[in-house]
Order: structure tokens, then sequence, then C-alpha cells
């Protein structure tokens, strides 16, 4: 006797393992959600179409591929833009700390991934910072290195 139903469970039970090892944490991103999201899809449509649903296999892909596409084009826009960002300071010996980071940025502290300071090898009275930034906008990040450049000791500022 034919059971589609344990067809359906041995695809559901195939995919779970994969789908779920494409999601990863890394910090405070999620990675691979899309990634497993169709997988998922794909295993829908070939159920679909296993089981004679033509039209809705078609219709599914059509869905999908149209929010595959359309999704791309504002995933640019507005989060392809918050990037991490590098910022590498020279500043007198021992003027900034990170305690001295944090007053100086404010709430924009909690966007400080990493944080280096080592003597200069050019000058022994000088240090040279290495800030790594995430999670910022162009504007957002001009106006960090336009505090950072005022602050006391900052002797130069350069950015990427």
């Amino acid at each position: 006797m034919l059971d589609p139903s344990r067809d359906a469970a041995q695809v559901v039970s195939g995919i779970g393992f994969p789908g779920a090892g494409a999601i990863l944490l890394r910090g405070e991103v999620v990675r691979g959600l899309t990634t497993a999201a169709r997988q998922w899809s794909v295993a829908g449509v070939g159920l679909a179409v296993g089981g004679g649903l033509y039209t809705a296999a078609i219709g599914a892909t059509v869905v999908r591929l149209l929010i595959l596409a359309g999704l791309k084009p504002l995933e640019r826009r507005f989060i392809s833009g918050r990037q991490e960002r590098n910022l590498q300071l020279r500043v007198e010996r021992g003027s900034v700390s990170l305690e001295t980071l944090r007053r100086m940025l404010g709430p924009g502290s909690v966007r400080v991934k990493q944080f280096a300071v080592q003597q200069s090898d050019e000058d022994p009275d000088l240090d040279d910072v290495q800030i790594a930034l995430s999670r910022l906008t162009s504007s957002e990040f001009s106006a960090m290195c336009s505090r950072l450049e005022k602050m006391v000791g900052v002797r130069a500022c350069r950015h990427e």
C-alpha cells in the first residue's frame, strides 16, 4: 500500500539536519537562514512534483524566484551599507585607552569590535591604535572619525 505521508516524513528528516546545519551564529550575526530556507523550499517543490502537483510546484518556484530576486537589491541597499570599518590612529603614548574611547564615543562605543594599541615602530613616544567598528553606515562612520580626530593626543587618523 502506498503511503505518501511516509515519503514526506523522510524528506523532512533528510532536510532537517542540513537545514539546521546551514544556520550559524557568529557574534551577533546569524548566517545561513536564506540557505536553510532555500533547502526547505526546494524540498517542498520536490514533494509537490513527486505528488503530481505540477501547477503548485511551478507556482511555488515562480514565487520563490521572485522573492529571491526582489530581496537582493533591498539587501544591497540596506544591509551591505552597514559593514565593518577599520580605523588607524597615531596617538601620543598612553593617551588613548578603551575607557577614553568609550567616553568619547558614548552609545556608539558598542559598535567597537576590536581595539588594539601597540607602540609605534617609527616613534617610541607614539602609539598605533587600530579600531574595528561594525554595523555602521558611511555617515555614522564619518561622524565617529571626526569625533576621534578631535580627541586629545591624536596626531593622525586613517580610515578605510
